[in-house]
């Protein structure tokens, strides 16, 4: 699979061209960040929480919840860098699907591709779409969407 080189830099509004392609790093899903996120959500849903009563359900097994999927694949997609220090807002999600079930255990990577482009210069930037599929470590898209970000234009030289 190929992997990413990390920019120094976010990119700017215009650096960033319909179709092209970034992967994200991998990061493996705990037991920890189950639990944390239980506490931080107060979701304690036996789905989740309870490996005896998941044990009879048709996973087999506690199942990762889907907000924490997104959350994590939040944090993958900033680690490839191109919004690092340029990112202005995350302004919605779109069209997002829960496809396969995510356990503790499994390694999630981010697929990004910058779907549309839209100036704002109001807002000193502009609005990428990005299209997102979170894929598991035997390449199964997990959950998928569009994330709509908005981003700074390039500073005007003097």
């Amino acid at each position: 699979m190929n992997r990413p080189v990390l920019a120094s830099r976010g990119m700017y509004f215009e650096e960033f061209e319909i179709g092209q392609r970034m992967i994200s790093p991998g990061r493996t899903v705990t037991e920890a960040d189950v639990v944390n996120f239980a506490g931080i959500s107060g979701d304690f849903t036996s789905i989740h929480t309870d490996a005896v009563y998941a044990k009879h359900t048709p996973f087999g097994k506690r199942v990762v919840y889907g907000l924490l999927g997104m959350s994590i694949a939040s944090g993958l997609a900033v680690r490839v860098g191109v919004l690092e220090g340029t990112v202005l807002a995350f302004r919605e999600i779109e069209n997002w699907k829960f496809s396969q079930p995510l356990f503790i255990g499994d390694t999630i990577h981010v697929e990004i591709e910058v779907e549309r482009t839209k100036l704002i210069p109001r807002l000193g930037g502009g609005s990428l779409t990005l299209g997102l599929k979170v894929k598991n470590q035997d390449d199964q898209t997990v959950m998928k969407g569009q994330w709509i970000v908005l981003v700074e234009c390039k500073p005007e030289t003097e």
